[in-house]
Parts: structure tokens; sequence; C-alpha cells
């Protein structure tokens, strides 16, 4: 275990950190009253743990005189952490934790924070419930179980250097960043510091969205970019089903006519006329890596309508918008026969609700439309304007 006080540099490369965060008690040796820190740190080192630790104390009990750098490397220390744990042994006249306080506030929707107290500890009913209520955890009363519970999520390091060091291992593990990374890397691009906005988690913890400032360096530049966001989410599967329809008699088939499978649901970002996205049955799974299959789950999910996944064909994989979101659509196409565009027509003029409602909030309605009626209607963004363009092309 590397413990690193206040003040002291951050090594270079790490494969797992924590830091301690909680109330420190204040410096008048008239109020001096014993750190809990080191019985924290001696928890770590019995659990096992074998990574850094940022402590916010001097190694030598002599204090910066800096307040200001001392801030400034909290903070950065606790951007640097896989995991913030925070033991809020509360007393009120020598070591009151109000800092302590806009600490959790900071970080209790970051996925990274752990967060326990003595019984006892006055004032921290608030900081309870909104743990449970946006972690779906409860605090530890006990040092030596909090200390085992990080040590063994962070059992198995993983290798950061530089910038890295700055995504935490929650988000670190995640497939769509590691594409996202990945590709950086792969034209001689270098992430040389990054700080993690905000996470979307769903209630198993798992990072769905996120936001990070990133600082890169583009090697094709010679320079560095730093005034940027990257937004994150799961790469998704889409899939346009069409039907060519069968031409008109003495006349060439007129792909404008081409009729093609929509579905139509309220999502809040939207900004059409009638309020509501029309779009490309599309998703991602989190049980399963295999773009065909989810399409072909996204197809019966959002529209009723079952299709095997062998008569898909494989089109392209792009970004959606790629100026501001990291994820990817892969896109299939699927053409369908006249018996099937028949029943797709019935199906919409039913209006049956499609999708899932149950854990996702998910409502949808099927529509089939004409090329040229999505093109003319102004509905569909340019995203589906474009996929639908490469399907049919």
């Amino acid at each position: 275990m590397q413990v690193i006080y206040a003040g002291e540099a951050a090594p270079e490369s790490f494969s797992k950190s924590i830091f301690l965060a909680g109330p420190t008690p204040r410096q008048s040796p008239a109020l001096a009253i014993e750190s809990w820190r080191p019985k924290m740190l001696e928890a770590l080192e019995k659990a096992g743990y074998d990574g850094v630790v940022f402590v916010p104390e001097s190694r030598d009990g002599v204090w910066l005189t800096d307040y200001m750098g001392q801030i400034e490397w909290e903070q950065s220390s606790m951007n640097m952490s896989d995991i913030v744990l925070m033991w809020v042994p509360r007393e009120m006249h020598n070591m009151p934790a109000l800092t302590t306080n806009i600490e959790f506030g900071m970080l209790v929707n970051s996925g990274k924070l752990f967060y326990g107290r003595p019984d006892g500890s006055p004032h921290t009913a608030y900081l309870d419930y909104m743990y449970h209520k946006i972690t779906h955890s409860y605090p530890h009363k006990n040092i030596d179980e909090l200390a085992q519970e990080v040590s063994d999520i962070l059992k198995e390091g993983i290798s950061r250097t530089g910038g890295e060091r700055c995504i935490p291992r929650h988000i670190w593990t995640t497939k769509h960043f590691q594409d996202w990374l990945k590709q950086l890397k792969a034209v001689g691009n270098r992430l040389d510091d990054a700080k993690v906005l905000w996470n979307f988690l769903l209630k198993n913890n798992f990072p769905f969205c996120f936001s990070i400032w990133v600082n890169v360096w583009v090697e094709a530049e010679q320079r560095h970019k730093e005034n940027e966001i990257i937004v994150s989410r799961t790469d998704i599967s889409s899939i346009c089903a069409y039907y060519k329809g069968e031409g008109r008699v003495g006349e060439a088939e007129d792909w404008l006519d081409t009729e093609i499978l929509l579905v139509r649901e309220f999502r809040s970002p939207n900004r059409t006329i009638d309020g509501f996205v029309h779009e490309l049955p599309s998703g991602s799974s989190f049980g399963n890596d295999n773009p065909r299959e989810v399409a072909a789950q996204e197809l019966e999910e959002e529209t009723g309508i079952s299709i095997s996944p062998n008569r898909f064909v494989e089109a392209k994989s792009r970004q959606l918008a790629g100026t501001f979101s990291t994820h990817k659509a892969t896109l299939f196409t699927v053409e369908l026969t006249k018996m099937e565009i028949t029943a797709a027509k019935m199906n919409a003029g039913l209006g049956e609700v499609h999708g899932n409602n149950v854990t996702d909030s998910e409502q949808t309605y099927l529509e089939v439309r004409t090329v040229h009626e999505i093109l003319e209607s102004n509905l569909c963004d340019w995203t589906t304007v474009g996929m639908i363009m490469e399907a049919i092309r």
C-alpha cells in the first residue's frame, strides 16, 4: 500500500486508488483530537488493499501553510481516485465536518463514493438518507467493514498512466469508454487530463451515460485540445425495415415510394412540431454484445414485428453525432415482403403501444411512411434520414 499525504505528488502510474474523505481534526493544540485516518489505513492494509491511498493530512504533522494549495491538492487527488472512502465521525466542537458535507454533495452521484459513520455520529441522518436513495446501499457503521468492501471492489487493479489516472474504475471498465480511448490512441493521440462531470447510473450502478471534460494531445497537429467534453453512452443497433414496392406499370420504380418502418416515441429532448421523435427502431442491450441479435430484439420490442436476424444485412457502423457523443450505431437493413408490409400497416393503424414500459418507461408506436413523406414532414432528425439513405441507396 502506497500512502500519499497532503502536498505530495501522485505516482505517475497506478492500478487502484482511494481518497480518504471526511472530517479532519482542527489544528489548534487546545482542540486537538485523534484523527480517524490511521485506523482506516490499518483496516485497509488488514483487508489486503495494495494500491494508492491519498490522505489529506500532513505526513509529519506540519500542515501546509498554503490553504488554497491544500484545497487544490485535495480536489486533484479526489478526481484521481477510483473510490472516495468517506468516514464521518462528526464531533461538533472539534471536528464539525462542514467541508465534508459539501464534498458528500459533490460526490454522492459520482458512482465512486463509499460512505460510513460510527453509531451516534450527530447530524448524519440526511447523509444516510441521500446515500441510500442514490446508491441503494446503506452506510457502514464499522471501519473494518467499510475498508473490506472497497478493498474487495478494487481487488483486481487496472494500470493507468498520466491523464488516464483521472478516469475512475467504474467508467474505465465500460466498453463505450474503452472503444473511445482505443480509437483515440490508435491515431497517436493521448489523454493528458480528464474530469468526470456527471454520470447517469442505472440501479446496478452501471454508468449507462457519462460526460467527461478531457484534455487531449492531438498528435497530428502537435497541440492540446482542452476546451471540450465528451458525452458517452452504450452503442446501439438500428434496423431499417423497408418495402420497395412493385413499381408502376410502364415506369421505373421510384425510390421515394419506398416504405419504411418507423417508431414514434416521446423523448424529452425532441423539438418536433408534434412533440415526438420519429426514428428507426434502435437500442442497446447490456446483456447481449451481438449487434445483429440486439437489432432483432429492438425491432420486435418497439414494433411488435418479429423477423429472424438471419435476414438482416449489416450496412455500416458510424457515430451519430461526432461533435458531441462518442457512441455509434450499427445499421442493419431488411427487405419486407408484401405480406409483411401489409400486416405492418394494419398494426400501425391499431395504434398499439410497444416498448419496454416496465423498466425504461419506453412507449413506442409503429408507423409506416414513404421516403418522400419522411423527407417532406421534417419529423425525422438528420441521423435517422442519413441511416435511411444509407439503407436504400
